[in-house]
């Protein structure tokens, strides 16, 4: 059966790192959001600059990346979605899909103590590596507050 793998996390909680192991690690498919996205559309998420375009341009690459998990998926195929998943909703949503296509899902949540995520995101702003976007600290400050981590049940 295959399985669908959701990584969990805010930004530099360390989730494509992650994903990039465990797609070794498991023989999956890895479907990087950010990666895409820059690799699509450029950086157009920085510290001075966010397009206007810049959400409906994520969800569009989400909906694509989910018609190709789909596949793989039916063909048998594990995948991974390093996509945040920041809200129960979405996480329970994509578990639905996944059993739904006769697959299994695992949540993988990449806990990280708001410290030492500010720690990261000063050092990646500062370097800016391929496939990550800039952000602002305050913006992360928001989402940190948006975020709802898994439930116990959600990491069965």
């Amino acid at each position: 059966m295959a399985t669908l793998h959701l990584i969990v996390g805010l930004p530099c909680a360390g989730k494509t790192t992650y994903a990039k192991n465990l797609e070794l690690e498991q023989s999956a498919l890895r479907l990087t959001l950010d990666e895409w996205h820059i690799r699509l559309f450029g950086q157009d998420f920085t510290l001075e600059f966010v397009h206007p375009e810049h959400d409906a341009r994520h969800q569009l690459i989400e909906d694509i990346m989910w018609d190709v998990a789909a596949r793989a998926l039916q063909l048998g195929i594990d995948v991974i979605l390093d996509f945040g998943f920041w809200g129960k909703s979405e996480r329970e949503e994509y578990r639905v899909r996944a059993t739904a296509l006769g697959a299994q899902s695992i949540v993988h949540f990449l806990n990280v103590p708001q410290e030492v995520l500010l720690s990261r995101l000063e050092d990646r702003n500062a370097k800016q590596p391929a496939g990550t976007f800039q952000i602002p600290a305050s913006t992360l400050l928001e989402w940190i507050q948006m975020f709802q981590a898994p439930t116990e049940d959600e990491l069965i």
